[in-house]
């Protein structure tokens, strides 16, 4: 039997990550396992994926970095949710609220 899909769907990583950020500071890793734990494992965001897409986001304006020191005692680049951020959080939950509940009536799984 083949391992289940995990493959982020166009859009999911920055919501994930906008998500991830909602209650506190965290750096890239941080972010990644935090995405992990929101989904229970199933989505397992690679730093290859993560950082472009936290740097992508920065330019946006929907998120501010500062640099730090982690959990392991390393230099880190902290990342938290500015104003914007905030309420592209709001506009991205309701946009995946809505294709949620149409897959759902679609897939009759009302």
């Amino acid at each position: 039997m083949p391992a289940p899909q995990s493959d982020l769907l166009q859009g999911t990583l920055d919501v994930l990550i906008l998500k991830a950020l909602a209650l506190q500071e965290l750096h890239g890793m941080g972010i990644s396992r935090r995405i992990a734990q929101m989904t229970n494992g199933a989505f397992d965001v690679k730093a290859g994926s993560l950082f472009p897409a936290l740097h992508r986001m920065e330019e946006a304006g929907w998120l501010a970095s500062a640099w730090g020191e982690s959990e392991t005692n390393r230099r880190a680049k902290f990342y938290s949710l500015t104003k914007a951020g905030r309420k592209q959080l709001q506009t991205e939950t309701e946009r995946w609220e809505r294709i949620s509940l149409a897959m759902g009536a679609a897939l009759g799984m009302s």
